[in-house]
C-alpha cells in the first residue's frame, strides 16, 4: 500500500486529476511563465488604472481648489445701487425704467456659478433689462478634461489660461454683434417658436462651437489653437499671457480661421501699434476694391501707469464702456485676468474666467448652453485695476469707423489736461504707420515682461472675493 501510495504521489506531479492529460516538466515551466506574464499584465493594467484614477482625482481636486480659491462657492453679495445707472457695453439701465415693485421683489440674478434658476420676466430696459443683457454675454472659463494640447501634457488650463479666456470672451462678444446684433438676448427658458428664433439659436451655438476645447477645424478659435499660434509670440503651453499678447494672438487666430471658414470673409482684426490707430492702415485692411467694407474688430493694447493704474484714466475707461461700439476691456488685477463689460459709479462690472468647469462636447446636437452664460455679475473697484489692458471695439460699417474716428478723441484725454493731445489713452493718426519717419515712442511691447503678467511662479489669485449675489441697496 505504501509503495502504491508513493507511486500515486509521484504520478500526481505529472498528471492532472481532472483531465488525465500528461504534462512534461517543460510544459510546466511554460505554464508557470504564462501565469507570471498574465500576473505582470494584470499588475500593469492595475497600475495604469491607478495612474488614470490619480490623474482624474488630481484634476478634480485642482478644479475644486480653484473654485474655492476664486470664491465661486462662497455666497457673498455684490451690491448695486438703486440710485446710480448701470452701464453695460454701451447700454444704460436704471431703476426708473423698471416697473414699480420689481426691484424689491427680485433682487438677485444668481447665487453661484452653477445656479440656474428661471429668469424673471423682462421689463423693458430697466434693471431687469440689465439682468437679461448680462446673462446673454458669452462666458468663457477654465475647463478641465479636454484633449491634450499638442507639445504638452495639459488637459486643463486651470491656473494659467485666464487671460486667453478673457480674450475669447472679448472676441465672442464681437462675433455676437457681427452675427446676431448687439440687441440679441439669450432667454434660457424660452421654447423656440418660429424661424427667427431657430436661426438665432443656430448662430448662438455656432459661435460657441468655434471656441470648443479641442484642436479641430470646426473649432478654429479654441484655446488649443490660440496656444499653438502663441508660439509665434514666444509662448509655450502653460505660459502666461498679457493683454497685448492676447490681442495679437486673437488677430492670428482669426486670420487662420478665415482660411478655413467662409463666415469670417467679411471680418478683419486690427491691433493698434504703439497705442496708435493708423486710419490709412485700417482703410487698407477693410476697404475692398469694389468699395465694400469688411467689419472691423479693433483692439488697442494700452498701459495706463507703471505698477498701478493711474487713476486719472479711470473716467476715460468708464466713458469708453458707454459707447455702443465698445465690446469691453480685457485686463484685471495683477495675476488675475478679467473681462470688463460695464460699470456703476467707481466699480467695474466683469465676467470672471476663474471658475473651472468640465469640458462640454459642443459637437453634440443640442449641447447644454448653461455653462457658457453667467448669472452672477461681479464688481471691482477701478482703483484695483492693473494698468495693462486691451480695449476692444466692433465697427460694422465704414460709417461706423468714421464716426469712431470723429468722436473717440473726446473720450481719450483725462480731464484737466490743457490739450486733447496731452497724455491720451491712445491716439488716432490719419496716415500709415509705414510712412511715419519717427513713430511715437513705444509705450507697450507684445512680449510683455512686466512682472504683473509674465511671472509664472505665482498663481493668479482673488484676494478680495468680490464674487457675489445680485443685490440692490
Amino acid at each position: 500500500m505504501n509503495g502504491a501510495s508513493g507511486l500515486n504521489s509521484q504520478s500526481s506531479l505529472i498528471n492532472t486529476s481532472n483531465s488525465g492529460v500528461i504534462h512534461s516538466p517543460t510544459s510546466m515551466k511554460v505554464e508557470n511563465i504564462s501565469r507570471a506574464t498574465t500576473s505582470k499584465d494584470n499588475t500593469r493594467d492595475s497600475s495604469e488604472d491607478l495612474l488614470d484614477l490619480k490623474g482624474k482625482v488630481e484634476s478634480r481636486l485642482l478644479s475644486m481648489w480653484n473654485n474655492v480659491k476664486f470664491g465661486w462657492t462662497v455666497k457673498l453679495k455684490t451690491t448695486f445701487s438703486k440710485e446710480s445707472p448701470v452701464w453695460l457695453l454701451g447700454r444704460c439701465y436704471h431703476r426708473k425704467l423698471s416697473p414699480s415693485g420689481s426691484l424689491e421683489s427680485s433682487t438677485e440674478i444668481g447665487t453661484e456659478a452653477t445656479a440656474h434658476n428661471p429668469m424673471e420676466q423682462i421689463y423693458g430696459e430697466g434693471i431687469e433689462g440689465f439682468k437679461s443683457d448680462f446673462v446673454s454675454r458669452i462666458w468663457m472659463t477654465y475647463r478641465r478634461e479636454f484633449p491634450i494640447m499638442s507639445g504638452s501634457t495639459f488637459t486643463t488650463d486651470c491656473g494659467w489660461g485666464c487671460m486667453l479666456r478673457s480674450g475669447q470672451m472679448l472676441l465672442a462678444q464681437a462675433l455676437v454683434c457681427h452675427f446676431l446684433g448687439r440687441s440679441w438676448r439669450w432667454l434660457p427658458d424660452r421654447t423656440i417658436q418660429n424661424a427667427r428664433e431657430f436661426q438665432e439659436d443656430c448662430l448662438h451655438r455656432m459661435i460657441i462651437k468655434w471656441f470648443g476645447d479641442k484642436s479641430s477645424v470646426n473649432s478654429p478659435l479654441s484655446i488649443h489653437q490660440m496656444v499653438n499660434l502663441g508660439e509665434a509670440l514666444g509662448k509655450k503651453p502653460g505660459d502666461w499671457y498679457g493683454p497685448a499678447s492676447v490681442a495679437h494672438c486673437l488677430k492670428a487666430v482669426m486670420s487662420a480661421a478665415s482660411k478655413e471658414n467662409y463666415e469670417f470673409d467679411n471680418l478683419e482684426v486690427y491691433v493698434a501699434q504703439e497705442s496708435t490707430v493708423y486710419v490709412q492702415d485700417v482703410n487698407s485692411l477693410c476697404l475692398l476694391p469694389n468699395g465694400a467694407w469688411k467689419s472691423l474688430i479693433l483692439l488697442v493694447p494700452v498701459k495706463l501707469g507703471t505698477d498701478k493704474l493711474n487713476l486719472i484714466y479711470g473716467p476715460c475707461l468708464t466713458s469708453l464702456l458707454t459707447l455702443d461700439f465698445c465690446i469691453g476691456i480685457i485686463g484685471g488685477r495683477p495675476k488675475h485676468s478679467l473681462y470688463f463689460v460695464g460699470y456703476q459709479d467707481d466699480r467695474l462690472i466683469h465676467l470672471d474666467p476663474h471658475y473651472c468647469q468640465e469640458m462640454v462636447d459642443v459637437w453634440q446636437p443640442n449641447f447644454s448652453l448653461q455653462s457658457f452664460h453667467c448669472r452672477s455679475p461681479r464688481k471691482m473697484p477701478i482703483s484695483k485695476m492693473d494698468p495693462s489692458c486691451c480695449i476692444g471695439f466692433y465697427l460694422a460699417t465704414h460709417h461706423d469707423f468714421e464716426s469712431f474716428v470723429n468722436v473717440i478723441k473726446s473720450f481719450l484725454t483725462p480731464r484737466g489736461m490743457l490739450s486733447s493731445n496731452e497724455y491720451p489713452i491712445f491716439s488716432i493718426n490719419y496716415g500709415s504707420r509705414n510712412t511715419i519717419m519717427n513713430p511715437p515712442q513705444i509705450r507697450y511691447s507684445i512680449y510683455e515682461s512686466e512682472p504683473n503678467w509674465a511671472t509664472t511662479a505665482v498663481q493668479d489669485s482673488d484676494t478680495d472675493l468680490e464674487s457675489e449675489e445680485f443685490v440692490l441697496v
